[in-house]
């Protein structure tokens, strides 16, 4: 997979591939699991076109990004997490960090090698996306966790058939089976509950608004992306956008971002600019390259351009619920 094929859907800068990686607290508290909690029987569902068969319930989880932790965190889980990887590619938000600071990090800012993953002996691995089991990278595959005891987990967003077409309720799709695994479905049900009102919230005060026309890009040095498909997609869609870059358009047929020239973009007349960016300096060259390059675009002209982590349009994340209401109130600030 090439550097270009996976920007911005990563993150971080990863190995040899600069992956853009944040993430965005979305002010959630956390649950305490009750007593004695966990699955009474064997848990057993589809996930990626595979089934996940889950026995027991973990006492040895391995969040394999930031914000897979963070959900294990939120649903009262900090007694059975045996490794936190990725770590250092940003901070966990602070209300949870202290829960893991006694969590091994396996990784750094790249997913871990196979030998580090499963010197923690992990019995559920819950990953964003199946990049983090490419076994030509020198990480622990799908099957290979398998034959270790461990049950393997992908954000459903982060799912390879799912990547064009994901939605940002698909996060509730994941607490609902994260939370049947581990026996929590009522602190699974309140995170769901409260993620559902805040969309909610943010719909009902765009119920009036003149739609404006929101093109989403990302830029990386002088190369420029469009995106307009997948969970980026309808996270614009959810903020009140008129998206000028959609799933129908020929050049995202087979992948939701493309590579595209100043001049295609420069004819579209974008109302707004929304552009991912992993640090504050990749931000203030996103915004350079932006205002220079297109100096009479009215997105630029009436000050509509507007920076997002990364980590928040990243698949199976808290963040794809708070980037809705962020990137709305920008855009309609009147409504809010």
């Amino acid at each position: 997979m090439t550097r270009a094929s996976r920007i911005p859907a990563r993150s971080a800068v990863i190995a040899n591939a600069a992956i853009a990686l944040l993430i965005a607290g979305c002010g959630s508290s956390v649950t305490q699991a009750p007593e004695g909690s966990g699955a009474a029987d064997t848990v057993t569902l589809e996930n990626c076109g595979r089934k996940v068969v889950v026995d027991d319930t973990p006492e040895a989880a391995v969040g394999m990004h930031p914000a897979q932790t963070e959900l294990l965190l939120r649903l009262g889980l900090a007694d059975r997490i045996a490794g936190q990887a990725q770590a250092k590619a940003q901070a966990l938000p602070e209300d949870v960090a202290p829960l893991a600071k006694d969590v091994p990090m396996i990784g750094e800012v790249a997913p871990p090698s196979r030998e580090d993953l499963l010197a923690v002996e992990p019995d559920f691995v819950y990953s964003p996306t199946t990049y983090e089991f490419t076994a030509e990278q020198g990480f622990a595959s799908i099957e290979q966790l398998e034959q270790a005891g461990a049950s393997v987990y992908v954000a459903n967003g982060g799912c390879q058939d799912r990547r064009m077409t994901g939605e940002v309720t698909d996060l509730f799709t994941d607490l609902e089976n994260i939370g049947e695994i581990f026996g929590v479905e009522d602190a699974a049900a309140d995170l769901i509950a409260k993620s559902r009102a805040d969309l909610d919230e943010v719909a009902k005060a765009l119920a009036d608004v003149d739609k404006l026309r929101v093109a989403q890009v990302y830029v990386d040095g002088t190369t420029l992306q469009a995106i307009g498909a997948g969970v980026e997609y309808d996270i614009l869609r959810l903020a009140g956008a008129d998206n000028v870059y959609t799933p129908d358009q020929p050049a995202f047929a087979k992948f939701f971002a493309a590579t595209i020239t100043p001049e295609s973009l420069a004819a579209k007349q974008p109302d707004a600019l929304v552009f991912s960016v992993y640090d504050k300096k990749h931000e203030a060259a996103t915004r350079k390259y932006l205002t220079t390059t297109f100096p009479d675009m009215p997105a630029v002209r009436d000050g509509r351009l507007i920076a997002v982590s990364s980590a928040d349009v990243f698949p199976g994340t808290l963040g794809n619920i708070s980037i809705v209401r962020q990137i709305a109130e920008q855009l309609y600030p009147d409504a809010f």
